[in-house]
């Protein structure tokens, strides 16, 4: 499957569904708060990415590849979570909401990490990180935590954990376009493999797992060898511009976002969706 990667030619058609959209005809769906991680470790080709493909089943970006992520649960939002790290406020300031979505966002992120590849951003104080979770009794929580059975709070108190999130970095934000029938505001957030902790195919939504530098997935996404929504495309192509997840982070630390909705705007005689500015001289090098 071959995925258009922008600038996209938008048929005539949608163009006109958006405007209705625009103009108060239509009323766009409701979106869903989401939070996605891009797990990196270093390679001699720059950050090397963790990619799921999603099941050709789902109803959402079936057969694409993702990086692990999900949407916030409401137990994420539990305010007696184990903590270290930057305060949820501070989070509030980089991620452009308020506390207590910040707090959400954050949960959810380290939770559909451990979900999805078995990678737990956690630790026994502000200074350490869990080295191993492979051990049966590791996969048997993460099963409950997948389930529902068990949630994030009680996980970690459980096992005298805090969620370390000063091992996460913010990197972006995107909110589905008006016309899509299921949306998503999603936060992008970076983080680095911890030592000692590897990745496992383990999520059901994912037919297949891989690790890829950044650059060389936007190169086969270019070349139709790997299908990504938009997205997951810009942001793999703008990560690959960096050394190695130590400079990611370093940016991403830095950063605050705001909600990016990408919108039709001209291309030539035709119309496409927008994108951030800061992207657009990294696509016209890769179109020229």
């Amino acid at each position: 499957m071959r995925i258009p990667l922008p600038p996209v030619p938008l048929p005539e058609g949608l163009v006109e569904v958006a405007r209705e959209f625009a103009d108060g005809t239509r009323a766009a769906a409701e979106p869903r708060n989401a939070a996605t991680v891009i797990l990196m470790r270093p390679s001699p080709d720059g950050p090397e990415v963790y990619y799921m493909r999603r099941q050709v089943s789902m109803d959402f970006a079936g057969g694409m590849y993702v990086f692990p992520g999900g949407g916030v649960d409401p137990r994420d939002f539990d305010t007696t979570v184990g903590w270290a790290g930057p305060s949820p406020v501070d989070w509030a300031a980089r991620l452009g909401c308020d506390e207590e979505t910040a707090r959400a966002l954050v949960c959810a992120a380290v939770r559909e990490t451990f979900e999805e590849s078995g990678v737990l951003l956690a630790g026994t104080s502000e200074t350490s990180v869990v080295a191993d979770t492979t051990p049966d009794d590791w996969e048997a929580d993460r099963v409950a935590l997948e389930s529902r059975e068990l949630s994030m709070t009680d996980f970690l108190n459980r096992r005298g954990l805090v969620l370390r999130t000063d091992l996460l970095g913010v990197w972006d934000a995107w909110l589905t376009p008006v016309f899509e029938p299921k949306r998503y505001r999603t936060w992008f957030f970076a983080a680095a493999l911890p030592a000692g902790q590897v990745t496992r195919d383990v999520s059901s939504e994912s037919s297949s797992v891989t690790w890829l530098p950044a650059r060389a997935a936007a190169d086969r996404a270019d070349a139709g060898e790997l299908a990504m929504m938009p997205p997951t495309y810009l942001t793999s192509m703008e990560i690959g511009t960096h050394a190695g997840p130590e400079e990611v982070l370093e940016v991403a630390r830095s950063r605050s976002v705001e909600m990016f909705t990408p919108s039709v705007e001209p291309l030539g005689d035709a119309w496409t969706l927008s994108m951030p500015d800061r992207l657009r001289p990294l696509v016209a090098e890769r179109r020229a």
